[in-house]
């Protein structure tokens, strides 16, 4: 059997009357990106700041790479890297001066902890503003800093809470990238996210939390095909027939459709109602530029997932 690169079980925290966490359970291989997708609340910082060691649990249990997250804290501690949401470097140091810093924190003797901020920088793209004061940094900048920070003891297991929140979409992008390089590379990558796309194109596995406990596990094209059947997306020759279009999809379908710009959206059990729609539409003489089956997207299989959880 091998030993889950990090692994909770039934983790259990309170704040005062409020229960965060109330039975958490997921686990994951080395070598591997864990996506852990939820609203605002439902537990996912949380749950880091406990695989961390930053923070105790009320209830369960905990290991990173077979480490105990309450016995053994340093040996953990020596194992990890964590970015947080919100970047933790010294903004009067320049950035090859936080790294050099964070190198000798880590017991690196000096001319190692030299070669390793140069081996960061230029890994992060950040060589030609080593430098620099990191004040004068732009957010994108900031978040790649505080990534490359958080590798300088090469971990083999990296947590990552939602570390692209407030970045603009090419400074997203080039962090994904960044990231997905780790993971190529053998790192094992545990990341929060709000994001579904984020989640989509980087996770390998995704847990989706809600209320401080998993509510489902999978791939991201498993849990699309969780959120039940296809999406049937209809788009109108006219917006003035979008609410027409509506009202026939959510009769036939008998799930409320959505519309979103020119299209109108809704999960269907049986793809087969797809005919059944494109006749009632015909027989109302509402002409169509688009009508199709696709899997559901993965905004679409939170949005299935959660509401599914809140009506229980």
């Amino acid at each position: 059997m091998t030993t889950a690169a990090v692994r909770a079980d039934g983790l259990v925290k309170n704040f005062g009357d409020t229960r965060v966490l109330d039975g958490l359970s997921f686990d994951t291989p080395e070598g591997t990106v864990l996506g852990l997708l939820g609203p605002n609340g439902a537990g996912k910082s949380t749950a880091v700041r406990i695989l961390a060691t930053l923070l105790a649990p009320d209830g369960g249990h905990a290991e990173v790479l077979g480490h105990d997250v309450r016995r053994d804290p340093r040996s953990v501690r020596r194992l990890i890297g964590l970015t947080g949401q919100y970047a933790a470097v010294d903004d009067l140091l320049s950035a090859a001066e936080n790294l050099r810093m964070i190198g000798r924190l880590l017991g690196l003797r000096s001319a190692a902890a030299k070669a390793r901020a140069a081996e960061l920088l230029a890994t992060f793209g950040l060589a030609e503003h080593a430098g620099t004061q990191v004040k004068s940094y732009s957010g994108g900048m900031r978040r790649r800093l505080d990534l490359a920070a958080s590798l300088v003891g090469e971990p083999r297991v990296l947590f990552l809470d939602e570390p692209t929140t407030g970045l603009d979409v090419a400074s997203r992008g080039e962090l994904w990238e960044l990231i997905g390089r780790l993971a190529r590379t053998g790192t094992t990558v545990l990341l929060t996210t709000q994001y579904l796309d984020e989640a989509d194109r980087l996770a390998d596995r995704v847990v989706v939390i809600d209320h401080g406990r998993a509510i489902a596990e999978g791939t991201p094209d498993e849990l699309k095909r969780q959120a039940g059947g296809q999406v049937i997306e209809i788009r109108p020759g006219r917006s003035a027939d979008l609410p027409a279009v509506s009202r026939i999809l959510s009769g036939i379908a008998g799930a409320p459709a959505v519309t979103h710009g020119d299209a109108v959206t809704v999960l269907a059990a049986d793809p087969d109602l797809l005919g059944a729609v494109v006749n009632r539409l015909t027989a109302e003489r509402i002409d169509l530029t688009q009508a199709g089956l696709r899997l559901p997207s993965m905004d679409e299989a939170f949005l299935h997932l959660t509401t599914k959880e809140t009506a229980r």
